[in-house]
């Protein structure tokens, strides 16, 4: 379910009107966490770390009412409910894009992504889905980075909050890896950003 946002009233309309004309309107920030306990508690429960912290995101994502906002044809819509779109790894190299729905519990939400994972790895090519209420995850466990950019089609309005995850490293018994968050800058701002951080950071500690 989606609810149109009315333009006229909207808290955020003057910041909307100005980034949405912008032909890049997307900004984003690169911070490392702590995944210690997380990694930690996957392991613990059997569950991949990768799928851990994707139920991790999207509880944190699904928090921050910002992150539910989407632009569709210049008009704003607020989710009830964000899924995700994330790069699955192939056998060959490659990788497909899968669609994965959030579930607040943690094996419920395991069981439907192991059977999408599954269906996208028996696949060929990337399938495209005409889907707003998603994130585009994607991780890059080879890679300790400390920026990221995205490749981008000028011509589409995106404005899918884009979440990337590097490799896990470990210093003096802690564990962290980078986070790169990439979003519409007019649905939201740094503040928000940090709320969905700081959210994401206290899911992973519990």
């Amino acid at each position: 379910m989606k609810t149109k946002i009315n333009l006229d009233t909207w808290y955020r309309k003057h910041h909307f009107a100005f980034f949405n004309a912008f032909e890049e309107p997307l900004f984003g920030a690169t911070v490392n966490i702590d995944v210690t306990i997380a990694y930690q508690k996957a392991k613990e429960q059997g569950v991949s770390f990768f799928l851990y912290y994707l139920h991790c995101i999207l509880t944190a994502a699904n928090k921050v009412e910002e992150f539910r906002y989407r632009v569709e044809n210049d008009e704003v819509f607020l989710y009830d409910v964000v899924n995700t779109s994330t790069t699955i790894s192939r056998p060959d190299s490659t990788f497909g894009f899968s669609y994965i729905d959030y579930h607040p519990d943690l094996g419920q939400f395991v069981a439907g992504a192991q059977l999408e994972i599954e269906r996208v790895q028996s696949t060929e090519g990337l399938e495209i889905r005409p889907v707003y209420n998603v994130l585009h995850v994607s991780a890059i466990p080879w890679v300790n980075f400390t920026g990221l950019t995205h490749a981008r089609n000028f011509t589409f309005k995106d404005s899918m909050p884009k979440i990337s995850l590097g490799k896990v490293t470990e210093h003096d018994g802690k564990k962290s890896m980078p986070v790169s968050v990439t979003v519409h800058h007019g649905l939201m701002d740094g503040r928000h950003v940090g709320q969905f951080i700081n959210t994401f950071q206290e899911l992973l500690n519990r």
